[in-house]
């Protein structure tokens, strides 16, 4: 049992913090109001439903930002370790670079890149 006192004090600290941050917003939090409960957009009304659907065009969009994304996201620590790697790194790099590609140019085809 005394092996567990260190994990029943932690969980015995984690729930009192978690009551009192929830009793601390329900003290002070701001009382419903037409104002309060309006999205802030300038003090003007909003022009459209926050859930309305986005044109489809940004969709190819995120294909593009997506592909840059991931292949920055891991060329970074793959340029760190590929002389350590070897051959079969940068073989496995530009596989992955030929799967981002295919969707670079998927994208083209789409006409992603044409703003008119």
């Amino acid at each position: 049992m005394s092996g567990f006192v260190g994990l029943l004090s932690a969980l015995a600290v984690a729930v009192a913090g978690t009551g009192a941050l929830h009793l601390l917003a329900r003290r002070t939090a701001v009382s419903p109001d037409a104002v309060v409960d309006r999205p802030f957009l300038a003090g003007f009304a909003p022009e459209e439903h926050a859930l309305s659907r986005f044109h489809v065009r940004w969709y190819p969009v995120t294909v593009v930002f997506l592909a840059f994304d991931v292949e920055m996201l891991f060329m970074y620590p793959w340029a760190l370790v590929v002389a350590d790697a070897g051959v079969g790194a940068v073989v496995e790099m530009f596989v992955f670079l030929g799967v981002l590609l295919a969707g670079v140019l998927w994208a083209w085809r789409e006409g992603v890149f044409r703003w008119v």
